[in-house]
């Protein structure tokens, strides 16, 4: 997941030409994309827009994390260095919590009734009260804080951080206790940054992957906290970002940034990491998951759009008709809960505010 926390300088300065780029390598790919649109039903329609009101025109947001119970979507615009709380049922902003210098990862813990934001630019992890959203405690990481994965079956949050953006030989998945609100452990990762992981609960792995020029997973053991093997993609110029596991295949979907135009799932066996292929997407993804109902794979791309493959017996996939969304759009999740898919959109000038796009899929 990209964000200015490395290079905030060059993040202020830079935007503008990133958001150009991107915009003229989609335009020359948009006439194809609309006449396949067309023709094919879409798997997903644009059910609301959620506005975020006064966040400052810049090109990313990261997370996006629900609250069934409450009924509270949470929301990373990192322009504005807050995170935005939204009625889920009305589409209302109900706070931005502030005070957060680069928010990454979230975690609402529905039973502590607490929000765990992971601020990249203090490198620790914010909590915060889940009724008035009075901050809580920060739990020291470093620099470098990134994604947050939870683990269901030992409640427990791993977190990326250290590596390259803190001067350090190795990255760390940090292991934070929710209840006790304490770091109780790191893993090292060999490699000096991270992205994008999932969890295994069953068999207690969490597969994440590793800086781009590693081209790799690793597979990280919990019950032993350490890392036991790596998985290297296939040659190309692969850069790893959203991971999903798909458990009724045992598939593991790596979601990868190929080059400014274009991207792919990488699909591996979850067993023993061997490649089985490559489904193409467009440019710039990151978030990816998957719909076990629909046996759906959704990924969400910068170029604009949400790219779907519905799932096949013995490794047969079928493009489903790109859904259109917006500019660096890139970071999204379904929720099976819930059964929508959510998305997390910066404020782009005159392209709009900053907002959570809410598709329903379909049928």
């Amino acid at each position: 997941m990209i964000g200015p926390s490395r290079k905030d300088k060059g993040f202020r300065l830079g935007w503008k030409a990133v958001y150009a780029t991107l915009l003229g390598t989609a335009m020359s790919a948009l006439g194809a994309q609309t006449c396949y649109a067309q023709s094919v039903q879409a798997p997903l329609v644009l059910e609301r827009a959620m506005i975020i009101p006064d966040v400052p025109v810049g090109p990313y947001s990261d997370d996006v994390e629900i609250d069934l119970e409450g009924k509270r979507i949470f929301a990373t615009p990192q322009a504005a260095q807050e995170v935005a709380v939204l009625d889920m049922n009305s589409g209302r902003l109900l706070k931005l919590i502030k005070g957060i210098g680069n928010p990454h990862g979230l975690f609402y813990s529905a039973s502590q009734r607490r929000l765990f934001v992971v601020d990249g630019k203090a490198g620790d992890v914010k909590v915060f009260n889940g009724q008035d959203y009075s901050l809580v405690k920060s739990i020291p990481l470093n620099l470098g804080a990134d994604g947050l994965i939870y683990d269901p079956r030992s409640k427990l949050l791993y977190i990326s951080n250290g590596g390259r953006a803190s001067g350090m030989q190795q990255a760390l998945l940090s292991i934070v206790d929710p209840v006790r609100m304490e770091k109780v452990g790191d893993i090292p990762i060999s490699t000096v940054a991270l992205e994008g992981g999932d969890v295994d609960p069953d068999r207690q792995l969490i597969y994440i992957n590793m800086e781009k020029d590693d081209n790799a997973v690793a597979v990280v053991d919990l019950k032993s906290r350490l890392q036991k093997t790596v998985w290297k993609l296939p040659p190309g110029s692969h850069r790893g970002k959203g991971i999903a596991l798909d458990t009724e295949h045992n598939r593991l979907y790596v979601a990868s940034r190929d080059s400014e135009m274009h991207g792919s799932i990488i699909v591996l066996d979850a067993t023993d990491g061997h490649y089985i292929t490559s489904l193409p997407i467009a440019g710039w993804v990151d978030g990816i998951s998957v719909d076990e109902k629909r046996q759906r794979i959704y990924a969400s791309c910068g170029l604009g759009y949400i790219e779907t493959y519905s799932i096949g017996p013995h490794d047969v996939y079928r493009h489903e008709s790109p859904v259109e969304t917006a500019i660096l759009a890139k970071t999204g999740m379904y929720s099976p809960e819930a059964d929508r898919f959510y998305l997390d959109v910066p404020h782009l000038g005159d392209f709009g505010n900053a907002q959570v796009m809410v598709f329903k899929p379909l049928p």
